[in-house]
């Protein structure tokens, strides 16, 4: 990436956990960049687009509104998360007709038309619940890297059984088995297929077609991966960079804006 990219738009998603920030000049990726949300997310998205020179900016996320009316900013315009996943993920696999999205708070299902219009989805926002979240807190009680748990969970000699996706419920469950005497990988997978289990029922809500996109930090974890390949009998596409689905799709919105 350069120090100071020169663009014409920009796409932003602010999300929970991270913000994601994709450059597009002449409807190509000239940079990208992200950094976590913290407590200030308006002030990380200013350190975001101060290292850049854009003339438009589209905000996705739910901290979207977060630019708007800001004075001396850019012109900001948004657009919501399944419009930017739907953008994004047709973007880097033109036939896709299913999208997930398992981000830090919530997990979102999408079904597209073969145009690549939106055509049903399912968004889970009130619950940490198979989401990043929930990995992220039962990673740290079992005392696994975020990063490792996934690849830990594949060690596993046996598959059990976690009934709770409550967090608090659920870590007193793992606190059991492991008073149990059961193998801390054994109980990581467990949880995986936990939030697989869920995961699957709500795309199959809302449909599923392939192909699917995988998108969302969650899609760098290789347990969730491999298990949902299992669970649904197909493959599953993971872009290069998942996170970047979102703010990709904003940028692609605003470049669209621009050539209007």
């Amino acid at each position: 990436m350069s120090e100071r990219p020169s663009a014409l738009v920009a796409g932003i998603d602010i999300g929970s956990r991270s913000i994601e920030l994709v450059l597009l000049e002449n409807g190509e990726v000239v940079h990208w960049d992200l950094l976590p949300t913290t407590y200030d997310p308006l002030k990380q998205c200013r350190s975001l687009l101060d290292r850049v020179q854009v003339r438009r900016v589209v905000a996705t996320g739910y901290g979207r509104r977060l630019l708007e009316g800001n004075p001396g900013q850019l012109e900001v315009r948004t657009i919501t998360e399944i419009q930017a996943y739907a953008l994004g993920a047709r973007h880097l696999v033109p036939t896709a007709r299913t999208i997930l999205d398992i981000g830090g708070q919530d997990t979102k299902a999408i079904l597209l038309t073969p145009e690549g219009r939106v055509a049903k989805f399912e968004m889970n926002d009130r619950c940490a619940a198979g989401t990043g979240k929930f990995l992220e807190f039962m990673a740290v009680a079992l005392q696994i890297p975020l990063e490792e748990f996934g690849a830990f969970a594949l060690t596993a000699d046996k598959r059990i059984t976690v009934s709770s996706m409550c967090t608090v419920f659920a870590e007193s469950e793992a606190t059991s088995l492991m008073a149990r005497g059961e193998k801390p990988a054994n109980i990581a997978l467990g949880l995986h297929l936990a939030v697989v289990s869920r995961t699957v029922a709500m795309l199959r809500r809302v449909g599923i077609t392939p192909p699917l996109v995988f998108a969302g930090g969650v899609a760098h974890n290789p347990a969730v991966r491999r298990l949902l390949e299992e669970a649904l009998g197909q493959e599953v596409m993971v872009p290069e960079q998942p996170d970047l689905v979102g703010a990709l799709g904003a940028a692609l919105h605003a470049w669209r804006l621009s050539e209007d």
